[in-house]
């Protein structure tokens, strides 16, 4: 490691790709390193594996770039200056005040106070710590967006992450007969990991039509050819589907499920360029179960809670830097776009450099700068060939459910936003309780917002002006980013001074006396208040208070980075 001055402290949130190659990164520098993640396994979704208790005989040949995984394991495992710290919750970030004295050991204030809980998330008590290191880098990842379809809360219907973690994090198949569908890259490798498990892959099918997938792929042809291992990835998948003899169709779709205790069968219809269903090429396919998926939404809760810029797409905004806004504040990964796994180790490490006090111009990281503009390019060119279009809106009916958690259907949110002449994404949620439930929007937030944004012209709103449309966090903002218990959030505020002694001895900071002007920990019961235009995650009618615990969303899974 370098000798540079290992005062600093840099904690980097997330353990995917972006967020292991940032913390290297940072300890390349010597930052002394605390590295978060809420899993049990480092490696985030792209490199799920089977934990080290039962662990595979061959996993690298299950996964693209093992080896690098391992590297990058093995680094900082062996590395005293980096705690690694899993099973860790960030439930909430504090911004720390402009006057806030100084950490220890640094001639600058925290660049945010971050509260975390250790240990299982259905243990019976979790331990509270709150970090205030010097430098910040966001590597939350994403999850899977899904677009609803009528019949898609049935058992049997899986999210395309969902699916893979169980090939992958436990070599269980879905099903039997499965059907692939969606839009993205990301489908093929599902389709191989489906068939290293077990599963028949009936078929899979990609919304966007082969022109649209040629004018997004093939522009700029030149461009292309700086990244060949992606033509090389994409022929090992090719050719396992040739081998399994699985059918790749183009302008196609799962419109409905069909059974009654789970999913026995699907309708595939043809599409237009718009994603609109074509009437009269309506197919039934037996299977059963169903796996989809329609891109990735960026886990926006703690880069809205740091004060990072979000963008008009939806994502954080950086500069060369990775810097997000804030001082020390930086953010990689699938928070910045949808590039996969080159994107995600590229912009970590440049992040990782730059939190630990280097600058993106310096020779250490000039091949990683070079590797992110060419997985900015590819990221770029995955959005306009793959990017969601809206006339998928033509599938639903008014009882398709829209928010599975609180079962509202199409039908209401329609009728509620006509009836009061409104698109405003709050009313919407107090007058139908659409993003209220277990998962808080974030399967149906999006959804919801575009439901609303075609609304916009009979409410008397200009399109332009919807929730969809506007820069913002709009739907993605939530004040608790995860479920705490009451008796947490007390523990929490009674430790605010303290924190384990394994953290304490890896990150100047943790156990020191919080400084005036950064805000405690929230007492029991009590949350900040949120900004006007929206209401607190979790918020629910005095007449349904929420339950102590709160497990995932069903058939979800949190994605860090795409292949």
């Amino acid at each position: 490691m370098s000798g540079a001055d290992d005062r600093r402290h840099v904690v980097v949130i997330g353990a995917g790709p972006a967020g292991l190659a940032a913390a290297v990164a940072a300890r390349g520098r010597g930052a002394r390193v605390t590295l978060l993640d809420a899993s049990d396994e480092l490696g985030g979704q792209y490199w799920r594996h089977l934990p080290a208790t039962r662990p595979a005989a061959r996993e690298r040949i299950l996964h693209h770039g093992w080896d690098a995984f391992t590297a990058l394991r093995g680094r900082l495992a062996a590395d005293d200056g980096c705690e690694i710290v899993t099973g860790a919750q960030v439930w909430a970030i504090e911004r720390p005040a402009p006057d806030a004295p100084a950490v220890a050991d640094s001639s600058a204030p925290p660049a945010a106070v971050v509260h975390v809980l250790v240990g299982q998330v259905d243990g019976s008590r979790r331990e509270p710590l709150a970090l205030r290191p010097d430098a910040l880098v966001l590597a939350t990842g994403a999850h899977d967006r899904t677009l609803p379809f009528p019949g898609w809360d049935l058992p049997g219907v899986f999210t395309a992450g969902a699916a893979q973690a169980l090939a992958k994090g436990e070599r269980v198949a879905i099903g039997d007969r499965v059907i692939v569908a969606g839009a993205g890259p990301f489908l093929l490798p599902v389709a191989v990991s489906l068939v290293q498990a077990g599963a028949r892959v009936v078929g899979i099918h990609e919304a966007a039509r082969v022109p649209g997938l040629a004018r997004g792929w093939l522009r700029s042809p030149l461009g292309l050819a700086r990244a060949p291992h992606k033509a090389a990835e994409l022929a090992g998948y090719v050719s396992v589907l040739a081998r399994e003899r699985i059918g790749y169709s183009t302008g196609s779709a799962v419109v409905a499920a069909h059974g009654t205790d789970r999913v026995d069968a699907v309708t595939v219809q043809r599409l237009d360029a718009s994603w609109a269903p074509i009437p009269g090429t309506e197919r039934r396919i037996a299977v059963d179960a169903v796996c989809v998926g329609h891109g990735f939404t960026p886990r926006l809760e703690l880069p809205i809670a740091a004060g990072c810029r979000i963008g008009a797409d939806r994502f954080v905004e950086v500069d060369a830097s990775q810097g997000a806004g804030p001082a020390g504040v930086f953010a990689a990964g699938e928070i910045t776009g949808i590039g996969g796994v080159d994107q995600a180790l590229a912009e970590g490490e440049v992040a990782g450099h730059c939190a630990a006090g280097g600058s993106p111009s310096d020779a250490a990281v000039a091949p990683a700068v070079r590797r992110r503009a060419v997985a900015h390019d590819v990221a770029g060119r995955i959005e306009a060939a793959h990017g969601i279009r809206p006339g998928w809106t033509g599938w639903l009916r008014d009882d398709t459910l829209a928010c599975r958690c609180e079962e509202v259907p199409v039908g209401r949110i329609r009728a509620t936003a006509r009836a009061a002449s409104s698109t405003d994404l709050r009313s919407m949620k107090l007058a139908t309780r659409a993003g209220l439930g277990i998962c808080q929007g974030r399967v149906c937030g999006r959804t919801v917002e575009q439901l609303l944004a075609a609304e916009a012209p009979a409410c008397g709103s200009a399109p332009a002006a919807s929730p969809a449309a506007a820069p913002g966090p709009g739907s993605d903002r939530r004040p608790i980013a995860s479920p705490v218990r009451l008796g947490e959030l007390a523990a929490a505020y009674e430790r605010r001074d303290t924190g384990p002694p394994s953290l304490a001895a890896a990150a100047p900071g943790v156990d020191d006396p919080p400084p005036a002007g950064v805000a405690d920990p929230p007492p029991a019961g009590v949350a900040d208040p949120p900004p006007a235009d929206d209401p607190p995650a979790g918020s629910d009618p005095p007449r349904d208070p929420a339950p102590p615990t709160t497990p995932a969303p069903p058939r979800t899974t949190d994605r860090k980075d795409t292949p």
